[in-house]
């Protein structure tokens, strides 16, 4: 072998060693796929219009004034005993979680997790039960002048009656709708979710896997990739939910396809010359009790236990993945909150996860995201710096905090460049892990702004952002509301990047 071959053999051992590193050799400017492959209701609003009483979908949140008493409908001490109506006002123990079982029928769950029912043999009711069935089945049946008016039918026929401020039975036979009958109830809806579970399970099994499929095969296209390599984009973030791993036939009410759109994904994004940070939004148990993390009633209840089931998914997107030029990363859960998600036992999931990726792939980089809540943006850095090829993830939203409201837009730019700036620096280190704003985007709290103000705001953002030695995701490429559509921030010249 001549001289000259042995350079270039030396040169392409070399350069094969040293590729996947030299595929980060530039921060990443990616963008969240968000509301694709985990759906958010307010990013698009017309894909629940279709379902039938979606007002009430799963965990959305109810209070229930009995109209001749004028007082609420309680779980006694939260859960655990009999229900009364004996509030004058509603707070914890006088709203309930909605377990939808149809369109008119559902389960009512309590303060403490219990769920309402009729006791054994008998027509009182209680919240004594940890298991639905169908005694803890309840059809609200609503006024047709006036929805927020129910009467709630139990699974002996007949309905739920406040007689008097402690006793409350589901024994009453009669059909009217006056004020003085202890049948009727004034519900008031509190709050509700629209995630994935809501979705699926509001349209049930005959509509959704359709619904779902024309949204996935329309909301994002190869299309938008080429979209979004030509305007400087040269990633994307993924949320996928921890049913993906069941595909094609995940537990119900989730329905199987995702896992084709995300190999689609990855054959486009190797296309056009983009990475893909596969990014697990929703984890069994939900880590942040947010509709986007797949919960069905907004309580946060991952931990400990979940792990290992966790950890599977993982294992099996690793697997799926690890070979694919596009792969960039892997973030093992999104938005952890404190203080329901105890930081031990975090770090024993994201160890147990990094090994589970590094099982399959050694280039693959492992993302670690920060919880959210009161917790030290720093917490992670010293058991991170014990790991290779390792993210810390952080998201930056000048909203979601009281203390934005007030603020004009000169002094939201003065925050980019002065705190976050600051907050940034604290977590990105020489020789620790790499830092990613794996959230971000150009909307804030201020009202009237101007398309120059916008600007601006973005502007510092990309300035500030850029620091971040793994890169930044805007959130997200499409969405209904206008700004926090990065497509429509580019075709609108709200941002250069």
């Amino acid at each position: 072998m001549g001289i000259m071959a042995c350079y270039i053999l030396i040169f392409a051992l070399l350069f094969l060693s040293w590729a996947p590193f030299l595929a980060l050799a530039q921060p990443f400017k990616a963008v969240n796929l968000g509301n694709w492959l985990v759906t958010e209701g307010w990013m698009k609003p017309s894909l629940y219009d279709g379902i039938p009483n979606n007002d009430l979908l799963d965990g959305t949140q109810v209070q229930f004034l009995s109209t001749k008493l004028q007082k609420y409908l309680s779980s006694e001490n939260g859960g655990g005993t009999v229900l009364v109506a004996n509030r004058p006002s509603a707070s914890g123990w006088e709203t309930f979680r909605l377990w939808r079982f149809n369109e008119t029928h559902f389960n009512l769950r309590v303060f403490n997790k219990q769920f309402v029912g009729l006791e054994d043999q008998g027509n009182k009711v209680t919240a004594v039960s940890d298991t639905v069935g169908n005694s803890q089945t309840f059809q609200i049946i609503r006024n047709n002048d006036d929805r927020n008016l129910v009467r709630l039918q139990a699974s002996n026929g007949q309905f739920i009656q406040a007689s008097s401020e402690t006793v409350v039975t589901a024994d009453y036979v009669g059909s009217g709708w006056n004020d003085s009958d202890p049948s009727v109830f004034k519900m008031t809806i509190v709050s509700s979710l629209q995630g994935e579970y809501q979705l699926t399970n509001g349209y049930g099994p005959d509509r959704a896997p359709q619904v779902l499929q024309d949204h996935w095969n329309s909301y994002i296209t190869e299309e938008d990739f080429r979209f979004m390599s030509e305007n400087g984009l040269n990633a994307v973030r993924i949320p996928v939910g921890w049913w993906i791993a069941s595909d094609p036939t995940p537990p119900k009410p989730f329905v199987g396809g995702s896992l084709k759109a995300l190999d689609n994904a990855f054959t486009w994004a190797q296309k056009y010359g983009m990475k893909v940070i596969v990014d697990l939004h929703g984890v069994q148990g939900s880590q942040n009790g947010n509709d986007h993390s797949g919960t069905r009633d907004g309580y946060q209840e991952w931990g400990e236990s979940n792990i290992q089931e966790t950890v599977a998914v993982i294992d099996f997107l690793a697997e799926r993945y690890a070979d694919k030029p596009g792969l960039a990363a892997i973030e093992l859960m999104n938005e952890p909150m404190a203080p329901g998600v105890d930081l031990d036992t975090l770090k024993k999931y994201y160890q147990a996860g990094y090994d589970a990726v590094r099982k399959h792939s050694e280039n693959a980089y492992v993302i670690l995201s920060n919880r959210l809540g009161p917790a030290d943006s720093k917490e992670l850095l010293s058991f991170a710096s014990g790991l290779k090829r390792v993210a810390i993830d952080v998201h930056y939203y000048n909203l979601f905090s009281d203390s934005f409201n007030s603020m004009n837009p000169q002094q939201n730019i003065d925050y980019i460049y002065n705190q976050r700036a600051s907050a940034l620096a604290t977590v990105t280190t020489t020789n620790g892990p790499l830092s990613f704003i794996g959230e971000w985007t150009g909307e804030w709290a201020v009202q009237g702004a101007s398309m120059q103000d916008y600007q601006n705001f973005a502007k510092a953002q990309l300035d500030v952002y850029g620091r971040a030695t793994f890169g930044w995701a805007y959130w997200a490429y499409q969405c209904a509301a206008n700004h926090w559509s990065l497509k429509w921030m580019i075709e609108n010249n709200y941002i250069k990047l």
